[in-house]
């Protein structure tokens, strides 16, 4: 077992004080947007190696003997790294709306950029690596997020209540409201999602210019029920980015609230924007992003549209899989990652850690001690660990002597 210092990333977007708070340790004074668990090589985690207390970075631990890290099972399918990346994030600010490519994607894309000299940090790559980026958010906190298209009834229901806020407020309707109905009209929902998309995201000044009219009215008193959290959300997203192409985009998306201890996972295609709250994150081990707006950042608008899956979808929600070994398991259908959590009182048994490969572990409560029979460790709040797939099998106890209940989240690959 190795313990593990990993990597505060701060981005703008970041809490100055949940992750800080969360686990127990001073603030930075700046934004800390993510905590990053893993061997990405962009912010590998630090393993301190036991028998000598020297450190090293998790992906060159790994290189060194990829079977015995990772698991024979894992190497044959998703090559010699971590499959997986976990991580703490935590957003005071909305984060940008994006979606994440298939794996076939990703591979054509990275070799096609890599062919044309574009460079890996070039701020308009799209493609960062050869990985696909299916992801997963367990809400620590009330989690705010707008995930996938609605159905396009219920679209045209919301932007009729836009323009009823435009009658109440005896303004001229933007022509952009007629124009979205009757693109979500269309028989074929998902063509028609596709044209009212692509309609706001190439629409330049004239979106931002509906923008200002529609929130406009919106403040002047316009009626916001029964649909009070998607406008609220136009007129607050609207606040951060005056006039950008996401703020109406939100519109179509489902608005979603989690509650502490919900969960929803998000596939290749699926178009979803964090808006607030902190949460426990956890995806293949990819950076691969393609923004759609709420962000001055590069907007590839075809690659996007390619990219995007136009259905509506039922809100993916991720509910925990109890096990006959009293394991709370997250199980998204993907194969690089699951997530455990693990709460412990004091008094109760272990509970086996679910591990297929390699592992990682932090602890956001209390104590824990991982015991396997090839070692043992024991962690504190806000301690964290990466466990070799040879060490299985592992159990997770609370430690002796302590009052306070623990919580701690797993996560291995799917397999």
């Amino acid at each position: 077992m190795y313990e593990i210092e990993n990597v505060l990333r701060d981005y703008a977007w970041g809490s100055t004080t949940a992750i800080a708070t969360l686990l127990g340790r001073p603030e930075s004074g700046g934004p800390e947007a993510e905590l990053w668990i893993g061997a990405h090589p962009d912010s590998p985690s630090v393993a301190r190696v036991p028998e000598d207390g020297s450190e090293t970075s998790l992906d060159d631990l790994i290189a060194r003997d990829p079977e015995h890290f990772l698991g024979a099972e894992s190497v044959a399918r998703f090559g010699p790294r971590l499959p997986f990346l976990a991580k703490i994030l935590a957003a005071a600010q909305p984060l940008s709306l994006q979606v994440h490519p298939s794996l076939e994607q990703a591979r054509a894309g990275f070799a096609r950029e890599n062919a044309q000299g574009v460079a890996p940090d070039a701020p308009h790559r799209t493609y960062r690596d050869d990985n696909h980026k299916p992801e997963m958010i367990f809400a620590l906190t009330p989690f705010e997020a707008l995930c996938g298209f609605r159905p396009a009834a219920d679209t045209r229901n919301i932007l009729l209540q836009v323009a009823a806020a435009f009658d109440a407020v005896e303004g001229p309707v933007p022509a952009i409201l007629p124009a979205l109905l009757e693109d979500l009209a269309d028989n074929d929902e998902g063509a028609g999602l596709r044209k009212a998309f692509e309609r706001l995201i190439t629409g330049g000044q004239d979106i931002a210019d509906a923008t200002a009219q529609v929130v406009a009215a919106l403040l002047a008193g316009g009626p916001v029920a029964p649909y009070e959290a998607e406008l609220r959300t136009v007129v607050s997203l609207n606040e951060k980015y005056p006039g950008d192409p996401g703020v109406l985009i939100s519109l179509l998306l489902n608005r979603i609230s989690l509650q502490p201890g919900e969960a929803v996972y998000l596939p290749a295609g699926n178009v979803h924007a964090y808006l607030h709250g902190l949460g426990v994150e956890v995806m293949a081990s990819s950076d691969n992003v393609l923004r759609g707006g709420l962000t001055p950042k590069f907007v590839d608008v075809p690659e996007l549209l390619r990219t995007i899956d136009f259905r509506p979808v039922a809100v993916p929600m991720l509910p925990a899989e109890p096990t006959v070994m009293d394991q709370e398991l997250y199980r998204p259908p993907f194969e690089e990652f699951q997530l455990q959590r693990i709460e412990l009182g004091p008094g109760d048994g272990p509970v086996p850690l679910a591990q297929s490969g390699a592992a990682v572990v932090i602890v956001v409560a209390g104590e824990v001690y991982l015991d396997s029979p090839k070692g043992d460790l024991q962690l504190a709040r806000g301690g964290s660990a990466f466990l070799a797939a040879a060490e299985a099998p592992v159990n997770v106890h609370p430690v002796a002597g302590r009052t306070e209940r623990a919580l701690a989240f797993a996560v291995t690959t799917g397999l």
